[in-house]
């Protein structure tokens, strides 16, 4: 048993964070830096300037070879690993392949060699329910979606022959404050500050929101199954509210947090050529993880506090 002389004296946990100056990422670092662990930010030429730096992050930049990122694990030698870093694109073109298997297939396997060449085997990975249309336990949206689902698949090798123990938290719609990313809430937010008309699908696709606070906690609970060793092999769980609206529902939620209704253009945009209709409703859910912020509060809380610009 610990006594409390030696819990107090106990050296902080270490974690390294890949996108770590993302909207998510810089949440996830604000929270473990809260909660007192030593920090470490992987990051990329042209990405720092996003970062709000913790007092206990130390800034790794990655040069983009193995041997680079080998050097980094070693250096941060951390005790939990969070993988956050991806590129995100909707509906690619030619030019947009390259960046998404560079991002999100090939940086990933660099990470997941240089925990085994450093012995480093706690993992939190991150997936996308755009890896489940028309609600099956696979079928990718995109080649965004497919991309993850090959690093889960490079995952296996390095969980069966190098030991490392992974929880991937597949992620459903996320937002939140000093969220500048061009998405659904963002666009919401801004017509509501401006009083402007919104240009909109037709608005019956359902989304699954969960604010950017109870995802960073989801992390957090994550690295604390795996540090507890209750984890073996690669578990996979759902980060969801369990609650869909209608893009409908949602921007009656934005009149009502203003006080009177927001008008949308609805029908100006098309549905994608494979647009979700539904979140995926499989999987489990992360265990002792559940939402905290409901998204009535959370939809005030972005019209109560916009970002700079965003009035």
């Amino acid at each position: 048993m610990t006594s409390p002389s030696s819990a107090a004296n106990a050296s902080p946990r270490r974690a390294l964070v890949t996108g770590a100056t993302g909207f998510i990422g810089s949440h996830l670092v604000a929270r473990l830096a809260a909660d007192g662990w030593d920090v470490h930010a992987l990051v990329r030429s042209g990405s720092r300037g996003n970062l709000a730096v913790a007092a206990r992050t130390v800034l790794h930049l990655h040069d983009g070879t193995t041997e680079g990122m080998a050097a980094i694990v070693g250096a941060a030698a951390p005790d939990v690993v969070f993988h956050l870093a991806s590129l995100f694109i909707a509906e690619t073109t030619l030019a947009d392949v390259t960046g998404l298997v560079e991002s999100n297939v090939l940086l990933g396997t660099q990470l997941a060699e240089a925990m085994r060449v450093h012995r480093r085997t706690l993992l939190v990975n991150t997936g996308t329910v755009w890896q489940h249309y028309r609600d099956e336990d696979y079928h990718p949206v995109s080649l965004y979606a497919a991309t993850k689902q090959a690093y889960a698949d490079i995952l296996r090798f390095y969980v069966e022959a190098a030991g490392l123990q992974v929880i991937t938290l597949e992620l459903f719609e996320s937002y939140g404050p000093a969220d500048s990313r061009p998405k659904l809430m963002t666009a919401l937010r801004r017509a509501a500050l401006a009083d402007t008309r919104p240009s909109l699908t037709d608005g019956r696709q359902e989304l699954d929101f969960v604010h950017v606070r109870d995802i960073a906690r989801a992390y957090a609970v994550a690295a604390e199954r795996l540090l507890e060793s209750a984890v073996r092999g690669h578990e996979v769980y759902m980060v969801r509210s369990g609650r869909a609206r209608s893009v409908r529902e949602l921007v009656a939620l934005f009149g009502a947090a203003r006080g009177r209704p927001l008008d949308a253009e609805w029908g100006a945009r098309a549905y994608r050529a494979r647009e979700m209709m539904r979140p995926w409703a499989g999987g489990e859910t992360l265990p002792g993880w559940s939402p905290e912020v409901a998204l009535e509060d959370g939809i005030r809380e972005l019209l109560r506090d916009p970002p700079a610009g965003d009035v």
